[in-house]
């Protein structure tokens, strides 16, 4: 226990100087191997059957679709949807971003997806409307995970796929969460925009002609909207696997961006798959190392140890689940969604599950407090991205911005979500069960 508790210690510091989380906890697996005289044969061929995963060929597939999609218009045709609903009110096109952010995270399950997509379109049109450009930043990192909880989302597949629990009601335990957050930052956003006197408002219009620029914008977004019914509605259905359905929205969106919409180019394309290759190597050698850190853990009853520690405080439900909140949030401000998940799938939910907590209703846990350490520094990797697609600003400009979000609208989702279990539970139980 003393070697594998100075190997983690060793793995945060080497994060926090610039290592790539992967390959501090591999130089933290390799440590533990060779001082505690472990052979490396009980480590990394299990690591390497995890990997032999169908359930995570989605991972390559919604990361892909993602980029595919932005190429195709497809995030352009979004925002102009809502922007006919939503663009005639103070603070619309906050909301405009907030809402879009949420499709488009039922169509890709990528946060850093709708970054790039809805950020780069969103953040210059806020801007020009008025919109100090550190707050226009901060909303769409923050928005950004609401794209981790609508399904189908990344970190839940790698999370059901770790804990060998279902995925589809992992998706559904995160879904009503991931709409209470929606409302919340539109809530929050229309309350502080009222203060801003640069943000301009989109010109009255008469009741028929607002009806048909609905009709018209609808009609341009058609193919765009549909996608999410047909990835949501194909898995839900039962028409394929969650992996199948990643498959169909990359064809789909290079079905509509070259022939339909017919702004995708094949150069354009061709780069995109080669750029998702390369995300997706990047994430299999982050699994392969957090997977075989986390055998070599079990092997050390970690989780076991790590359970009579807590219990030494408290064997009280609530606290407990307060703990493991707080070591979650404290987890996700060091790695990213995806190692964090199979962190707390590993080492976590056996501490959630002993004081009678379902492994789904866990799940949501995990990923909503995981997916707000994302846009919580110090790493906070979807925070940076926002800042650089927003032109490189300062962190100071928008992360207060961002933090009236994440403290007042997902913090109290979060803790709504770990308290009162219908929250995540109510449509697994309806669907599922």
């Amino acid at each position: 226990m003393t070697i594998v508790f100075i190997a983690m210690i060793l793995v945060v510091v080497i994060m926090l100087l610039g290592v790539p989380v992967g390959f501090a906890f591999g130089l933290g697996g390799f440590v533990i191997l060779m001082a505690s005289g472990l052979d490396p044969r009980f480590a990394i061929p299990a690591a390497f059957r995890n990997l032999e995963s169908y359930t995570l060929l989605a991972l390559p597939l919604f990361i892909m679709a993602g980029g595919l999609m932005r190429d195709a218009d497809i995030s352009k045709r979004l925002i102009a949807f809502t922007m006919s609903f939503l663009g005639r009110i103070k603070g619309g096109l906050g909301m405009v971003c907030v809402v879009s952010c949420t499709i488009f995270g039922a169509i890709s399950g990528s946060g850093s997806a709708a970054i790039a997509a809805i950020g780069s379109v969103m953040i210059p049109e806020m801007v020009e409307q008025g919109y100090p450009r550190g707050y226009s930043t901060g909303l769409v990192a923050a928005s950004s995970m609401i794209a981790l909880l609508i399904p189908p989302s990344i970190p839940m597949i790698v999370f059901a796929m770790t804990a060998q629990i279902s995925i589809l009601a992992a998706f559904l335990s995160t879904l009503v969460p991931g709409v209470l957050m929606m409302i919340a930052y539109c809530v929050i956003n229309l309350i502080m925009t009222r203060r801003m006197a640069s943000v301009k408002v989109a010109p009255k219009t008469p009741f028929p002609q607002m009806m048909a620029g609905i009709g018209r914008s609808t009609r341009h977004a058609g193919f765009a909207l549909f996608m999410p019914i047909l990835v949501l509605g194909g898995i839900y259905g039962g028409v394929f696997t969650p992996t199948e359905a990643a498959g169909m929205s990359a064809v789909y969106a290079v079905l509509v961006g070259l022939f339909i919409y017919k702004k995708m180019t094949l150069k354009g394309m061709t780069n995109n798959i080669k750029a998702s290759m390369v995300t997706a190597g990047v994430v299999m050698i982050l699994l392969f190392f957090i997977l075989m850190v986390s055998r070599i853990m079990v092997t050390y009853q970690v989780p076991q140890q790590l359970t009579e520690f807590i219990f030494g405080f408290t064997t009280n439900k609530w606290l407990v689940l307060m703990m493991l909140n707080v070591i979650l949030l404290l987890m996700g401000m060091l790695v990213d969604d995806v190692s964090g998940n199979i962190l707390s799938a590993a080492i976590l939910l056996p501490i959630a599950t002993s004081v009678g907590i379902d492994p789904i209703h866990f799940a949501a846990i995990s990923v909503t407090n995981l997916s707000l350490g994302n846009i919580t520094p110090p790493c906070a990797p979807l925070l940076y991205l926002a800042g650089m697609i927003g032109g490189n600003l300062p962190l100071n400009e928008y992360v207060r911005p961002a933090s009236y979000f994440m403290v007042l609208g997902a913090l109290p989702v979060i803790l709504a979500v770990t308290y009162v279990p219908a929250f995540s539970m109510m449509l697994v139980d309806l669907f599922l069960k």
